[in-house]
């Protein structure tokens, strides 16, 4: 029998003062917010933010750094807050983590979530998806609210002004999104939603292959650019609407893959602690590459993380030694993402095919300026 579903995507405003929509999306929900984020982002975005909000009507029963890392106690510090569990609507700002921990408690909380990134590193601020870690930094589970963000602002005045290694990691880990959900779908029959979900996964690597360099230069002169937007909005909505057309909490998932996989296999590793998510990522995605035979995508690959210094080695992740890789390996196989691929998975198919990346990789830069 057939069965009814939901189907969520994200409504966004884009630009360098796009807080100003803010009363203009918000007038349907309700007067007060509670506004969460990251201790930094919060100052950063504060001023407009807060603006914007008063300009609007609304009244901010509360406004706090929601923690430092999206874990369960982080969650549940505002589910538990009166001001959280009284507001109209509750507000992330942030980068992923922060977003990620805003968006899990409104959910619990029932409440209309919306978004504000402060860093262009991933999709978290409009997927259906949050990723919640141990307190040792270890992944904990995914959490999967009913629906994605009511809204996302993403100010790209904000985001300028964030870390340029966020926005560059975020271009390693958007990056991965056409792979993985080409390689996670391959052979299964999909129903409209997911089929509409991989087909727009096919254009989220061109754009960033296309502007990612330029954005990254534009990025340095702090100018707002097409090639910057661009850039952005692949990185946050395109991959998001991805995430949130590819997966459910039961019945299918084709968001991630190897590279993922490889990704949360190495937080086994002390060393890797030190390095950002995308950029960890962007290493995976040549590993998924490698595994799948692609030869032609996999030096593609290579040749644009090297020309944005992405990693191409072992090396340039601080893993040096056999023993680090076999502990990767070994831990890959209890992965979620370990499965999602077509074919049998196995450790010795992994582990060669990191290997081939790092000789890969190893012989570009040792040719280089021959």
């Amino acid at each position: 029998m057939a069965e009814n579903y939901t189907v969520t995507l994200p409504h966004y405003s884009v630009g360098p003062n796009c807080y100003e929509e803010v009363g203009k999306v918000t007038r349907f929900y309700g007067k007060t917010v509670a506004v969460y984020g990251g201790e930094t982002a919060l100052a950063k975005a504060g001023p407009a933010l807060k603006a914007a909000m008063k300009a609007a009507g609304l009244e901010i029963l509360e406004w706090k750094v929601y923690g430092k890392d999206a874990t369960n106690a982080a969650v549940e510090r505002i589910t538990t807050s009166a001001a959280a569990q009284n507001a109209d609507m509750i507000f992330g700002v942030g980068g992923g983590r922060a977003v990620d921990t805003v968006k899990t408690a409104s959910d619990i909380l029932d409440k209309p979530f919306f978004s504000c990134p402060t860093v262009a590193s991933n999709c978290a601020p409009v997927t259906a998806i949050a990723v919640i870690y141990k307190e040792d930094g270890a992944l904990d589970h995914y959490h999967f609210p009913k629906r994605c963000v009511e809204h996302c602002f993403i100010n790209t005045s904000v985001i300028l002004d964030s870390p340029e290694d966020l926005f560059w990691a975020g271009i390693g880990d958007a990056l991965s999104k056409q792979p993985e959900s080409q390689l996670a779908s391959r052979g299964k029959e999909l129903t409209h939603t997911p089929l509409l979900g991989v087909q727009v996964g096919l254009v989220c690597e061109e754009p960033l292959l296309t502007y990612g360099r330029e954005a990254l230069s534009n990025f340095r002169e702090k100018r707002v650019t097409r090639a910057f937007t661009e850039s952005v909005l692949d990185i946050i909505i395109s991959t998001g609407i991805v995430s949130n057309l590819t997966t459910t909490k039961d019945s299918y998932y084709y968001n991630s893959s190897l590279a993922h996989c490889f990704y949360n296999a190495s937080m086994v590793l002390p060393a890797i602690h030190k390095h950002l998510h995308g950029e960890v990522v962007s290493f995976g995605t040549l590993v998924l590459h490698a595994v799948d035979g692609n030869d032609e995508a996999l030096e593609r690959m290579l040749e644009f993380n090297r020309s944005v210094k992405l990693p191409i080695t072992l090396g340039e992740l601080d893993i040096t030694t056999p023993e680090q890789v076999d502990a990767l390996v070994h831990r890959a196989t209890s992965i979620k993402e370990w499965t999602c691929v077509p074919y049998a998975m196995t450790e010795e198919k992994f582990r060669d095919a990191i290997y081939k990346v790092d000789r890969l990789g190893r012989e570009m830069i040792a040719n280089e300026g021959k």
